[in-house]
């Protein structure tokens, strides 16, 4: 059945300019990436080179590579994600470590959050507008959790946003489609590794690939 309702909507172009993007990866750590994490994505591991060929070419265009690491402290009475999906990722564990294969720099940022999305209760926001930030690219896992609430909340903030799907996870491929879609319908574009690569280097305008909305 068509989408009536969401088709009432304009095409959205996105011009990165390196100088105003930051690349947010999204809890690509060990508790969700590795054998041996409490709650582990299958098949996490093919992101991790068009990750890396993303945050590579942001380093070469001088673009900020934030961190974004899910974090919980025991010693709390109620953690709602706690209480929802069990213990996991706890502070200072190897489970909230990003994994080895995507090589943080020195140089780069990290953000501590303690609920799905990357802006709720961190200071995010305000670090992104330190650095004249406003165009986003975000990627990890999982797209339809994590990802999908740290990019509802970038929009709603007024970032533009740019997610690069093969970039990103979902807990299935019913969850894949239909949150690339709503992103790319409601909130931002949704792209691949090698358009925002190009975009990163060359300024190259990105709408929503053929097929995702």
């Amino acid at each position: 059945m068509n989408d009536v309702f969401s088709s009432v909507r304009h095409e959205q172009t996105v011009s990165l300019d390196a100088r105003r993007t930051a690349v947010l990866v999204v809890d690509m750590l060990n508790e969700f990436c590795k054998p041996g994490g409490k709650m582990v994505l299958p098949g996490s591991e093919r992101l991790v080179p068009p990750q890396r060929r993303v945050i590579e070419a942001a380093r070469a265009a001088g673009a900020p590579v934030f961190w974004v690491i899910q974090s919980h402290d025991p010693r709390l009475r109620r953690d709602r994600e706690l209480l929802k999906r069990g213990e996991h990722c706890l502070l200072g564990s190897w489970g909230v470590e990003v994994i080895d294969e995507l090589a943080p720099q020195p140089g780069d940022f990290r953000v501590y959050k303690h609920r799905y999305s990357a802006f709720f209760g961190t200071d995010l926001d305000l670090m992104l507008k330190d650095m004249q930030c406003d165009q986003l690219v975000v990627f990890g896992v999982v797209t339809n959790i994590c990802v999908r609430s740290t990019v509802h909340d970038a929009f709603f903030e007024g970032y533009e946003v740019v997610v690069p799907h093969d970039c990103c996870a979902a807990t299935g491929a019913r969850e894949q489609d239909s949150t690339l879609y709503d992103i790319a319908t409601h909130f931002g574009v949704v792209s691949d590794e090698r358009r925002v690569i190009a975009a990163l280097q060359g300024g190259d305008a990105l709408t929503t690939l053929e097929g995702i909305a």
